[in-house]
């Protein structure tokens, strides 16, 4: 599995946990998790995280 689709896989199962509405401090740890992988995904492939997204699907 490339580091791309690792990253994205991060990235969906991040968001399920968002979805399942934890606590503040949970959801604050997620969200800083969510901006390191999408920093992370600009810089390997160059691609902004809408089109990431689309891909990833």
């Amino acid at each position: 599995m490339s580091a791309v689709a690792r990253l994205l896989d991060q990235k969906e199962q991040l968001r399920a946990r968002l979805a399942a509405d934890p606590g503040p401090n949970e959801s604050a740890e997620i969200q800083a998790l969510l901006a390191k992988i999408e920093t992370a995904l600009k810089l390997l492939g160059g691609h902004d995280s809408a089109t990431a997204d689309r891909t990833s699907r």
